[in-house]
C-alpha cells in the first residue's frame, strides 16, 4: 500500500511539474486587449541590447525585449511584429499615438501614471563611458566643475543623473547614438547611460572604457497603454513565467549584456 500511495504521489508531482512549463492560452478579451489589430506590435529601441540590436551582417535581430515579445506573440497564437524606434522618448511618443501593443523600458513612478506596468523583468547598472586617454579614471572623477556627461534626454538615465549630479554639466542629446557623437566631437567627456548600452558603445569607440561600480539600478517591466485592463493580469503572469521558466535569462545570454540581471520573482 505504502508502495502504491509513493507511486501515485511521485505521477502527481511529475505531473504537476509538466503542466508547469505549459504556456497558458490568453481569453478572447485578453487576446483583443493585447493585440487589437490581430498581431502583437512590440515597441522596440533600436541599439539597446536589453530592447534590440541588430547584426550589421546578418541583420538577425536579438535582445531581450525582441525575444520575449516574440515568444509572447507566439504564447498568445497572434504574429509579432517589431516596431523600431531610436530612442525612448520616441518609442512613448509612439505609444501614446497607438503605434505598438506592449514595450519593455525603464520603471518610474512618472511613467506609471500615463502607463500599465507589470513586475520588473531586469535591473540594469547604471553607469559611465569615457572615451581613451581621459583624466576620468573612476566615477568619483566625474562629478567636478568643468566636466560635461552627455545623457539621452527623456530616459530614465537623464532623470537618474539631474537627481544626483552635483558640479559636473548634464549635456542633451535626443538619442543615445547622438551622445556618442557628441563625446567624439568633444562636446562631452562622458556618456552616462544603461551599461548593456555603454558596453555596446564602446565597441564603437577604440580605447573607450566603461568605469567600475554603479551609480544606481534600473528597474525594467514590461509596458502597456492604459486602458487594456482586459489583458494585464495575462501580460503580468507571462512575465512571472519569464523569469521562473529562464527566458529572461537566457535572453540575456544570447544578447551578450553585461551589466543586466533577472529581477527577482513578485
Amino acid at each position: 500500500m505504502r508502495t502504491t500511495h509513493w507511486l501515485m504521489t511521485a505521477i502527481l508531482g511529475l505531473l504537476l511539474t509538466g503542466c508547469a512549463g505549459i504556456p497558458t492560452t490568453p481569453t478572447p478579451e485578453a487576446r483583443q486587449a493585447l493585440a487589437p489589430t490581430g498581431k502583437l506590435r512590440v515597441g522596440l529601441q533600436l541599439g539597446s541590447p536589453h530592447n534590440v540590436i541588430r547584426d550589421s551582417a546578418s541583420g538577425e535581430m536579438k535582445g531581450v525585449a525582441f525575444d520575449l515579445g516574440k515568444e509572447l506573440a507566439r504564447r498568445m497564437g497572434v504574429p509579432f511584429e517589431p516596431v523600431l524606434y531610436p530612442s525612448v522618448g520616441a518609442l512613448l511618443d509612439g505609444g501614446k499615438s497607438g503605434a505598438w501593443d506592449v514595450a519593455f523600458v525603464g520603471f518610474s513612478p512618472e511613467r506609471a501614471k500615463e502607463w500599465d506596468f507589470t513586475a520588473l523583468h531586469l535591473e540594469i547598472e547604471f553607469g559611465y563611458l569615457v572615451p581613451g586617454g581621459s583624466s576620468i579614471s573612476t566615477m568619483a572623477d566625474v562629478d567636478r566643475p568643468g566636466i560635461r556627461v552627455a545623457v539621452q534626454e527623456k530616459s530614465q538615465p537623464d532623470i537618474f543623473l539631474s537627481r544626483t549630479l552635483k558640479n559636473a554639466a548634464v549635456v542633451r542629446a535626443p538619442s543615445l547614438a547622438g551622445t556618442l557623437e557628441m563625446l567624439k566631437s568633444g562636446s562631452a567627456d562622458a556618456i552616462f547611460s544603461i551599461k548593456p548600452s555603454l558596453f555596446e558603445i564602446s565597441n564603437q569607440l577604440p580605447g573607450s572604457r566603461v568605469l567600475d561600480g554603479r551609480p544606481g539600478i534600473d528597474p525594467h517591466a514590461m509596458v502597456i497603454p492604459k486602458g487594456r485592463d482586459a489583458g494585464l493580469a495575462y501580460a503580468r503572469k507571462f512575465v512571472e513565467d519569464a523569469k521562473s521558466e529562464g527566458l529572461v535569462k537566457a535572453a540575456i545570454e544570447r544578447a551578450g549584456i553585461r551589466g543586466a540581471v533577472v529581477a527577482p520573482l513578485e
